[in-house]
């Protein structure tokens, strides 16, 4: 019997959820006295919100506090599980319950940008008649994720990422706990240790408890009462890096990359490149991003830049990972200190504004080809100068339309290569250039 007692045991972080405020570590700015959450929970005046961040900082926790706190009915509704109907189920009976007892029904819906817009759309009604009050709970940003006319009737709360002081605090709490933790164990398992955990779990107190209790149970097997690096490394397996290849944290990874770069921190760089690729991101999606860096942000400052991003995307494609690793960290390098320009990215966004937003001029006739006796006598190629008989190789002609002339798009900078440019203007005479 006691056997399956243990076998049937909630995980340790289920049997740690606090149950008060005053347990809640990690969201200080957010539950600060006078801060608006707080003032809501503490004044029993709650409006229908959104909590935004990342997995295991409490989200669920937090709903489930506020609820008891407000003595409110609380109703856990999954997005991945459920649909219109069983929303409009839950809904009729929140509505009999408040007129039946006069209390407040928090639905709290887990997940919520896995809801698609009629689905969304659904809790308008009751929102907005205050039959329920919502908590969505969200690691994608509300931005996307929700419609606009949902999250325009709610808040959105911010949940940061926890920091290692907190879990090494949860983490404590667990082993000291003997009620609902690993007291029993009898542990000795130094600060050091727990820190170590916590830098694995990154952030999350789920994968944290969970890691402690592996270790917990790996340790009472092997009879022992304190933990080495070798155990606790065992019982985590690996760091937990946080990647979703098409969520938010994906973007701002790579914009990490991207920013690092452009600013010439080529440590940075390599940093966000590995929490990219050791994350499992596709090396050719990081490739072709380089790619595009080399013409966006370097450009003609050095032209060679667009070369090596080549080679590196090929490389990566020929030889494959893990290997090809190193290939984008040589290519993230090398671009990190390449000198920068963005001028061609500038000068074609422009030229591409005059290309769609005004009327599509005519090629200048001096610029057309004249293969027939016909068009040489309609003025095909009339007034054509070849560039080669003149000095450095540019001829005194125009090769905009006229309703574009003197128009300059390309603005070379003093940069690297680039700076060789800047004396050089041709394709319009020489008065327009000025």
């Amino acid at each position: 019997m006691q056997g399956s007692k243990k076998a049937s045991e909630p995980p340790l972080a289920d049997r740690m959820r606090p149950v008060v405020l005053d347990d809640f570590y990690g969201q200080e700015r957010l539950l600060a006295p006078g801060s608006l959450l707080r003032g809501m929970i503490d004044g029993d005046e709650l409006a229908s919100f959104i909590l935004w961040g990342p997995p295991g900082v409490g989200k669920t926790t937090l709903a489930k506090i506020i609820a008891t706190k407000t003595d409110s009915r609380w109703i856990s509704f999954s997005a991945v599980t459920s649909g219109i109907k069983e929303i409009k189920m839950v809904m009729a009976e929140a509505e009999a319950f408040r007129n039946l007892e006069d209390r407040r029904t928090i639905l709290f819906v887990d997940e919520i940008h896995r809801f698609n817009k009629a689905q969304q759309d659904a809790f308008l009604p009751y929102v907005e008649s205050g039959i329920i009050m919502l908590i969505g709970a969200t690691t994608e940003n509300p931005s996307f994720e929700l419609n606009s006319a949902l999250l325009s009737r709610m808040k959105v709360f911010v949940m940061e990422e926890l920091a290692l002081e907190d879990l090494v605090r949860i983490l404590r709490r667990a082993l000291d706990d003997g009620e609902r933790g690993l007291k029993q164990y009898d542990l000795n398992i130094d600060d050091d240790s727990l820190s170590l955990l916590s830098t694995y779990a990154s952030g999350d107190a789920r994968t944290g408890l969970n890691s402690l209790e592996l270790l917990a149970k790996l340790l009472r097997r092997q009879g022992k009462k304190e933990a080495t690096e070798s155990d606790i490394r065992e019982a985590v397996q690996q760091a937990i890096l946080k990647y979703d290849k098409t969520g938010e944290h994906h973007y701002n990874l790579i914009s990490a990359l991207h920013k690092s770069i452009r600013n010439s921190d080529a440590d940075a760089a390599l940093y966000w490149l590995a929490r990219m690729l050791e994350a499992g991101e596709d090396p050719l999606y990081v490739a072709r991003r380089l790619v595009r860096f080399a013409s966006e942000d370097i450009g003609m400052a050095a032209p060679q830049a667009l070369d090596q991003a080549i080679s590196a995307m090929n490389a990566v494609d020929f030889i494959g990972m893990p290997e090809g690793k190193l290939a984008l960290a040589q290519l993230v390098v090398y671009l990190a200190y390449a000198p920068k320009s963005n001028a061609v990215y500038i000068a074609y966004k422009a030229a591409a504004r005059d290309a769609l937003n005004s009327l599509q001029h005519p090629v200048p006739m001096q610029l057309r080809n004249a293969p027939t006796k016909l068009m040489k006598e309609i003025g095909y190629s009339k007034g054509y100068k070849y560039a080669h008989d003149y000095n450095e190789g540019i001829a005194d002609m125009r090769c905009l339309p006229e309703e574009l002339s003197g128009r300059v798009y390309y603005e070379p900078t003093d940069r690297g290569f680039e700076g060789k440019f800047k004396s050089r203007r041709g394709g319009q005479p020489a008065d327009a250039a000025e």
